[in-house]
């Protein structure tokens, strides 16, 4: 089974492109698409990621670990589950004990929508986290220790920032206690000066994870200014990294050496310079390690030292 936290509309049966009621699907094997009829309670939802998240013991505890997928703009259904499925065979491949899921706000499937998406994504991003991180949180007890990450890509990367902005202005969730371990952007679809040390759009982001590795790619054609539907927009964190000063939390990932040297070699669908990351096999265990936390940021094997400062993703 796939489990996703889908926040889009429906019509007729279908899910929609519009923002809509939470529900928790359960999606079997052989689906191919997410739809409405997959529903299950948020109880039941919970309690089973909850025991497909327990590993293993740390201290005599039981412990585990859930890896949240968050999807860019320009997506439909079938592609947020075909692309949950690509992480969640990524990380099994390498070793990565617990459980994938994903979080699905409405985005249509054409690139024309971006500022429509970019809305709609804003609208919908507190729910990330009252309704789903929270939820996780809540449900720690002594002796069950489960960890929650979060992947994100494009603009879900922006759907992260939103939520947990949104999240420390609800009186409701500041009072509480919550925060998760790591979080990766791939290809993010933020301003880079956005990610700065001491800006107020961020700052709620690193007070709530313990690491936040920004994988970059200088080739993203994506994301670059020039780009007719994203014209006046800033330079993007998932294309330039993030200048200094960088906060202590934050790992910059420099991926375009590899791009150039690997990108024509990544299969389709996903064999561009904005979505390469889920198909690609050394990205895939740079992201086990990260998530493990074993290892420190500067000795993953999957890294070199780069040029400013930075780490690079290595190249064979």
């Amino acid at each position: 089974m796939d489990y996703v936290f889908s926040v889009r509309s429906t019509s007729k049966g279908e899910f929609g492109n519009e923002p809509g009621a939470s529900r928790f699907l359960e999606v079997p094997d052989a689906a191919t698409d997410l739809n409405p009829s997959q529903k299950i309670s948020k109880t039941a939802w919970i309690n089973k990621i909850l025991e497909l998240a327990k590993s293993g013991t740390h201290d005599g505890l039981s412990d585990g670990e859930i890896v949240m997928y968050v999807h860019g703009f320009n997506h439909d259904t079938s592609t947020v589950l075909r692309r949950l499925r690509a992480v969640k065979a990524g990380l099994k491949e390498n070793g990565f004990d617990g459980v994938v899921i994903a979080f699905d706000w409405p985005s249509a499937d054409s690139p024309l929508n971006y500022l429509e998406d970019r809305q709609d994504a804003k609208q919908t991003a507190f729910r990330l986290v009252s309704e789903g991180i929270r939820s996780f949180a809540a449900l720690q007890t002594p002796d069950c220790r489960i960890n929650t990450h979060v992947v994100a890509h494009s603009m879900g990367c922006y759907v992260v920032r939103e939520a947990f902005d949104d999240a420390d202005d609800r009186p409701a969730i500041a009072a509480q206690s919550w925060s998760v371990s790591q979080i990766v952007f791939w290809g993010a679809d933020v301003s880079a000066k956005s990610m700065e040390e001491g800006r107020s759009k961020t700052s709620s982001l690193y007070r709530h994870c313990a690491r936040l590795t920004n994988y970059f790619n200088p080739f993203d054609n994506v994301l670059t200014v020039s780009n007719a539907k994203r014209i006046g927009v800033s330079r993007r964190a998932g294309r330039v990294g993030v200048r200094a000063p960088e906060p202590n939390k934050l790992v910059d990932l420099n991926c375009g050496n590899y791009w150039d040297r690997h990108g024509s070699a990544i299969p389709e669908p996903d064999n561009s310079p904005h979505n390469w990351y889920f198909s690609d096999a050394q990205v895939m265990r740079d992201l086990a390690y990260t998530l493990k936390g074993d290892i420190d940021r500067d000795k993953i094997p999957t890294r070199v030292p780069g040029d400013r400062g930075n780490l690079v993703l290595k190249v064979d």
